[in-house]
């Protein structure tokens, strides 16, 4: 008895409330087998031929691709189709799809070449020996959709219901009338329906599977039935002829018992569901390595002669397929692509064949009734009570007429199934589902635009928190360098603090300037780290109407004054340090060399400065100066020779009087020597400079102008001789205690032969003076110059004669 009970609930149909029983016409064309029909010129494949978005285009204009070669890629609900034959890709463009719209969607253009060579097939016969989510993989890469008519993607359906589902159903109904794909695909290939079944079961593992069948479709039934055997994975349910019983949610509920909650799937409650085509779609995809290029399309009604169902490659032109069935249009024909209640009429015969096209209806005019029009509703109830969804039909086409869509939203018109039964039964021929369709565009679109605000705000959020966090880092990182920067200040003022200690302790006192430099750059700093303290608290505490410093100039002072106070602390340590390296009474001889050198640099720049300034006095005036122009310049040449011949004299005698007494002998008598060739060279220049400027006068000085420059020229050189005669006399009277006699003498030597060399060149320069006067001078300016070459030659000879 109670195996007998289980049996009974185990076998148990459930009703939904609504549906209708209109004519099923469907003998015209579930009495002839499959039939292939012949490749079309063109195939016209769209990207989207699924729910959810187009897939990436991989090939190009001129690629040659094989049937079965994927043309584009995606992951996800973006499924990617197949080539339907090989051949080469003629063009990319948009083209007219099979939509109500008529809109235009980007397709790819086939040109077959007639072989319909194969790709690369990679089947499966044990499909048990791999992982689940590798047959996932597989199902997804051979772009299998719901061919049911709804498109969804299998694969992601399937991860769905990966976990959590036990109990699948095998959708057999077919209850919409004329169509009959389903049905001649069981009776013709229900072992592979079967086999796809199973591999769904295995991939979901779940605990049975259900295949639901109407009673009108006996041969299908038989079929099946036949195909399974004693096998008992598999059940047949057979149900009831009604509309519309072939909808996910109302064949569940006829099965199961269960109903599916608002708003929410059918996985919730366990159950998954899957129709027969997509099933033997999925047999073919992991058995045999095919991809999804075909499908069983039904061509039906009274215009056409051949009716039946077709293997139709995706992408074939529907006046192809019509073509080869035989189709005579009458009058004001029209074709419809799906079934009478749920289909719609296409724009034009050259849309193409996609996933979801199960029928093409081309009914006569007397088939299709009278096309009355549209008249106010009378408020019947009649499409209440034929609606499978229990919802309120008249009201929704009352809120859906007058734009409510937050109303519409509230009686739930999500839930519509869109069957048409409501406008089938409609006495007012009031198209109910075609404002049901708008009103759902028209909240989809809001909630998209709702969506996309939503984005956007986040996305400001997100922007405001970055800036944010991208401004306090920021300002940490400015307090962190704000006290590093403190910190090695603090150091470095310190440090200099101690080592000026330190000297003061061992006696050696630093500059003054420095010390209160110091002292006034580390005030400066600390009463601008106070004013910055102030400035923060003001900020935090303060109104800014009431705040009376600005936290950015504090900022900027306190900068400015720790910088102050490092360069002081710098020059700290640095103005007592230079001090003890200038002339220390403990200095070594290399020391004192280098002083030296520098007095003799200094000696021989001074020289030269001597010997340009009286020579560029005279070249620089103007032979139309006035008497008193020239008296200036004669007064500025004398102040400069004047200057220079002191700077020599002084440099001359200071480098020998500031050497160390502890020198050594040799040192000093080549520092000697090498300040007696100095001023023996310096005296020449003096020499060169008197005797050579008389020879440039301008041709129209007269005898004052040239007796004032003689004179002014004899002055200098008397200066300049002497000068270099207290130079060469002062050098041996300070010679080191510990010369030796032959170091002496050799330094004699030297001074002697440089004296002649000297006297030698002034008799040359005495001599060629007059050899080179100028054309205009007069006798008696040749005559001073003469004499005056001549008397600074005696005095030159002089010293040398008085070194002999």
């Amino acid at each position: 008895m109670l195996n007998l009970l289980n049996l009974f609930k185990k076998d148990r149909l459930w009703d939904f409330d609504g549906g209708i029983h209109p004519p099923e016409m469907k003998t015209q064309s579930n009495g002839t087998p499959l039939r292939h029909l012949p490749l079309p010129a063109q195939f016209v494949l769209p990207l989207k031929q699924h729910i959810g978005h187009e897939g990436e285009i991989g090939v190009r204009p001129g690629d040659q691709v094989l049937r079965g070669q994927p043309l584009t890629f995606g992951t996800g609900r973006m499924l990617p189709v197949h080539a339907p034959t090989s051949g080469t890709v003629s063009k990319i463009a948009p083209h007219m799809t099979a939509h109500p719209s008529a809109l235009a969607e980007m397709c790819l253009f086939i040109l077959p070449d007639g072989e319909d060579r194969w790709c690369e097939k990679r089947p499966l016969e044990d499909y048990r020996s791999v992982e689940r989510s590798e047959l996932v993989a597989r199902v997804h890469q051979a772009g299998v959709a719901g061919l049911g008519g709804a498109g969804f993607p299998t694969a992601s359906k399937l991860k769905g219901g990966l976990h959590g589902v036990n109990t699948l159903i095998i959708n057999a109904a077919e209850c919409e009338p004329y169509i009959t794909a389903d049905d001649r695909l069981m009776q013709d290939h229900a072992a592979e329906v079967l086999e796809g079944s199973r591999i769904l079961a295995w991939i979901l593992q779940a605990e049975r599977v259900l295949i639901g069948i109407e009673d009108n479709k006996p041969e299908a039934i038989a079929a099946l039935k036949k195909a399974l055997g004693s096998a008992t994975d598999l059940h047949i349910r057979v149900i009831p002829t009604k509309y519309p019983s072939g909808g996910a949610k109302q064949l569940t509920k006829i099965l199961t018992g269960k109903e599916v909650p608002h708003g929410g799937r059918s996985t919730d409650i366990g159950v998954l569901m899957q129709n027969v085509g997509t099933a033997f779609a999925v047999k073919r995809a992991i058995i045999d390595g095919e991809p999804l290029t075909e499908r069983v399309v039904t061509l039906t009604g009274e215009s056409v002669a051949q009716p039946g169902n077709v293997w139709a490659r995706l992408g074939t032109p529907i006046s192809h397929l019509l073509q080869h069935a035989g189709f005579i249009p009458g009058a004001e024909q029209m074709v419809v692509m799906g079934g009478p209640l749920m289909g719609f009429t296409l724009p034009t015969l050259d849309v193409p064949v996609v996933k979801i096209t199960n029928c093409i209806l081309a009914p006569a005019a007397s088939e299709m009734g009278q096309n009355e029009a549209e008249q106010g509703c009378i408020r019947c109830s009649a499409c209440a009570d034929a609606c499978p969804a229990a919802l309120l039909p008249q009201q929704l086409y009352w809120y859906s007429r007058g734009g409510d869509h937050d109303k519409a939203r509230a009686h739930n018109i999500a839930d519509c199934i869109e069957c048409g039964a409501c406008a089938y039964v409609c006495p007012s021929n009031i198209p109910l589902v075609q404002y049901y369709r708008q009103e759902k565009a028209e909240i989809q679109a809001i909630d998209l635009e709702a969506e996309r605000a939503a984005l956007a705000k986040n996305r400001f959020e997100a922007r405001q928190q970055r800036l944010e966090r991208e401004k306090a880092a920021r300002s940490a990182k400015h307090q962190q360098a704000k006290r590093s920067v403190a910190s090695s200040d603090a150091g470095a003022i310190a440090a200099a603090r101690e080592r000026v200690a330190a000297r003061q302790a061992e006696g050696v006192s630093p500059e003054n300037h420095a010390d209160n430099s110091l002292q006034a750059a580390v005030q400066a700093q600390h009463e601008a780290e106070v004013r910055v303290h102030q400035a923060d608290l003001q900020a935090a505490n303060e109104p800014v109407t009431r705040q009376t410093l600005d936290p950015r100039k504090a900022a900027v002072e306190a900068a400015i004054a720790r910088t102050k106070a490092k360069k002081a602390a710098q020059a700290a340590e640095a103005s007592p340090t230079e001090a003890p390296q200038q002339s220390a009474p403990e200095d070594e001889p290399r020391k004192a060399a280098v002083a030296a050198a520098v007095a003799r640099t200094k000696a021989k720049k001074a020289a030269q400065a001597a010997e340009a300034s009286p020579t560029e006095a005279p070249q620089q005036s103007a032979p139309e100066d006035v008497p008193r122009k020239a008296a200036v310049a004669a007064a500025v040449a004398r102040a400069k020779a004047k200057k220079a011949a002191q700077a020599a004299e002084a440099s001359a005698t200071e480098a020998p009087q500031q050497s160390a007494p502890e020198h050594d002998p040799r040192k000093a008598a080549v520092a000697a020597a090498v300040a007696r060739a100095k001023a023996k060279k310096a005296a020449q220049a003096a020499e060169a400079s008197a005797t050579e400027a008389p020879l440039q006068p301008a041709p129209e000085d007269d005898p004052r102008k040239a007796a004032v420059a003689a004179a002014v020229a004899r002055a200098k050189a008397k200066k300049a001789a002497q000068a270099a005669e207290a130079s060469a006399t002062e050098a041996p009277l300070q010679p080191a205690p510990e010369d030796d006699p032959r170091k002496a003498a050799v330094a004699a030597a030297v001074a002697r032969a440089k004296a002649k060399k000297a006297a030698q060149a002034a008799e040359a320069s005495a001599t060629e003076a007059p050899l080179q006067p100028a054309p205009e001078d007069d006798p008696r300016k040749a005559a001073i110059a003469a004499a005056i070459a001549r008397a600074k030659a005696r005095k030159t000879q002089q010293p040398s004669m008085q070194e002999d």
